[in-house]
C-alpha cells in the first residue's frame, strides 16, 4: 500500500508500488498468507504509526488521550495525529515529507504565531497560524516543496498563502479531511483487546 513516505517521488510514476504492484519486495513476495483477526488489526495500527511517523509509546498516548476525550475514539484519534506541527508543516507544502517537516520544526525553521517552536509534536489549535522563519525562506527544499503543492492536495480545514510563507489553521480536523485510507476502527478494536 502506498503510504507516502517518500516525498514527492510517491506522486510520480517513479514511485515503488507503482511500478510493482502485484507482489512485494523480496525472494519471497509472492507468497501471502492470510492475516488473522488480530494481524489485520495490528497492521492497520502499524500502517498508521508509518504514516505519520511515532513510536509505539507516543501512539499509545495518543490512543488514550482520544479515549479519555467524549466522541468517538478513532475520529479523535485521527484529529490529534493530524494537529501535529510536523504533519500540519507537510500539510501546508512547507515540506515534502512528514519526516521532512519532522526536521523543519525541530531546527527551527518553521514559527508558530511568531514564535519558534521545535517539538514536532505540537498540538494546534484553531486560528494558529504556522509559518517559515525569514532566515528559511531561502531554502531550496522549502521552495521546491511549496511548488509541488498542488500535486498533492491541499485540505480544507487548513488555509495557506504561498507569497507569505504562513498558513493558518481555519478550523479542527474532521474524519472526512484525511484522504489516506484508515480504518480507525480497526485500531480502537486492537486497543480495546489488548
Amino acid at each position: 500500500m502506498k503510504l507516502f513516505l517518500k516525498g514527492d517521488r510517491c506522486y510520480s510514476e517513479n514511485c515503488a508500488v507503482n511500478r510493482r504492484p502485484e507482489k512485494a519486495p523480496g525472494e519471497h513476495g509472492q507468497v501471502r498468507s492470510k492475516f488473522s483477526e488480530f494481524g489485520i488489526r495490528l497492521r492497520e495500527k502499524q500502517k498508521v504509526k508509518r504514516i505519520y511517523g511515532l513510536r509505539e509509546r507516543q501512539f499509545r498516548r495518543y490512543f488514550e488521550r482520544a479515549s479519555r476525550t467524549k466522541g468517538d475514539t478513532g475520529k479523535l484519534l485521527i484529529s490529534l495525529l493530524e494537529r501535529r506541527l510536523d504533519n500540519v508543516g507537510y500539510r501546508l507544502g512547507f515540506a515534502s515529507s512528514r519526516k521532512e517537516a519532522r526536521h523543519f520544526v525541530r531546527y527551527g525553521h518553521i514559527l508558530v504565531n511568531g514564535r519558534r517552536v521545535n517539538l514536532p509534536s505540537y498540538q494546534l489549535k484553531e486560528g494558529d497560524v504556522v509559518e517559515v522563519a525569514d532566515k528559511s525562506r531561502k531554502l531550496d527544499r522549502i521552495n521546491q516543496s511549496i511548488e509541488s503543492l498542488e500535486r498533492r492536495g491541499f485540505p480544507v480545514w487548513l488555509e495557506i498563502d504561498k507569497d507569505n510563507y504562513k498558513g493558518s489553521v481555519k478550523r479542527l480536523p474532521y474524519r472526512d479531511d484525511v484522504t489516506v485510507p484508515i480504518e480507525e476502527q480497526l485500531i480502537v478494536e486492537f486497543y480495546s483487546r489488548v
